[in-house]
């Protein structure tokens, strides 16, 4: 390895698992011996790693099916990382200066497989952007949902990573009108005022959700791009148009409630659905799972790339200078601190 490079870098681990959600107790910031790539494996200097709601519910034990491992006491956390090869062994693929996207962030060095990392080119003009969350959304969309011209789409938990991308995806796809929800009256401003959403309803906003929805759409929503879960999911089927389609892709109420992290052996609340309005307005409810459709990531970056070149989408996040501050910025994404993705930014 070259000589430049440190003998040490910090990584953040859990310190203890939390009985609900974790705060900045649970997690320690240690120094680890900076590795030798061995055979088939690349070194990489990371640039930025993404902050995302879905660790919660891997620190809060094993659930089955999910596509990623549990995290127990004095693991390091991991996610959606930037980072340019440093070291790698001869005959490997990569080379020290390529930028590579790979699942080892909350590290600030990571021994990666080189068959772990994809190669970046300029198909997005920001490399953060390669951490955007917009193609679960819009393989929803495009894939489970089929939106058609003049849709009335409601997307819920509309400020978070996956929700500012979503919005704007359903009306570059052809959506009429496109709703939001949010628990926060500046976020619900933003939601209209930036991204082009027709309406944005208010969590806990002192009106019954269902009955706001039944104002910002009189006439029923044909697509719901739901990431919450519980309350919002069940009114939605309540304004559902005949043939609705209803795509799920997260399940924030459970992982962010603060009695149910996690835990036990699901992450929502249950919702009590309306069986017999499923069957006559013929509602068809299908979660999305990204490893079931393959080829969207690189559909939606192609499209995602050029929609920002010609400024007809954006990129809501937030960077956070530091790996020390990793943590603090996981708790603020539970309170909603932030509007878009959270990204921890690493110094050069």
């Amino acid at each position: 390895m070259s000589t430049d490079l440190p003998r040490t870098a910090r990584e953040i681990r859990l310190a203890s698992r939390p009985e609900g959600l974790p705060g900045r107790a649970h997690f320690t910031v240690a120094e680890a011996a900076l590795p030798e790539p061995g055979p088939g494996q690349v070194l990489v200097r990371n640039r930025h790693f993404l902050v995302f709601p879905g660790l919660i519910t891997l620190m809060g034990g094993a659930i089955e099916g999910l596509p990623l491992p549990s995290l127990h006491a004095g693991d390091t956390l991991f996610g959606p990382a930037v980072g340019e090869v440093v070291a790698a062994p001869a005959g490997s693929p990569l080379r020290p200066g390529t930028l590579v996207s790979h699942l080892l962030g909350w590290r600030e060095y990571a021994l990666v497989d080189a068959a772990a990392c994809t190669p970046l080119d300029d198909t997005l003009p920001d490399p953060v952007a390669y951490l955007a969350q917009g193609s679960a959304p819009y393989g929803a969309l495009t894939r489970l949902a089929g939106i058609r011209p003049g849709d009335t789409v409601l997307v819920t938990g509309a400020a978070g990573a996956v929700g500012t991308l979503a919005g704007q995806t359903a009306r570059l796809l052809g959506a009429g009108r496109v709703i939001g929800t949010t628990g926060s009256p500046e976020k619900a401003e933003r939601l209209v005022a930036e991204l082009g959403y027709d309406a944005a309803l208010l969590r806990g906003g002192g009106r019954p959700f269902a009955e706001q929805l039944a104002g910002a759409a009189p006439g029923g929503i044909d697509v719901l791009v739901d990431t919450v879960g519980g309350e919002q999911l069940a009114a939605a089927l309540g304004a559902a148009r005949q043939g609705a389609r209803f795509a799920l892709v997260g399940a924030l109420s459970g992982q962010l409630a603060p009695g149910r992290a996690g835990g036990g052996g699901g992450v929502g609340p249950p919702v009590e659905f309306d069986s017999f309005r499923l069957v006559v307005r013929g509602v068809s409810v299908r979660g999305y799972l990204g490893t079931e459709h393959p080829g969207v990531e690189d559909e939606w970056t192609g499209r995602f790339g050029a929609w920002l070149r010609s400024g007809e989408i954006s990129f809501p996040h937030v960077r956070i200078p530091g790996i020390e501050r990793a943590p603090q910025a996981l708790a603020e994404l539970t309170t909603g601190r932030h509007f878009g993705a959270v990204v921890v930014e690493l110094p050069g």
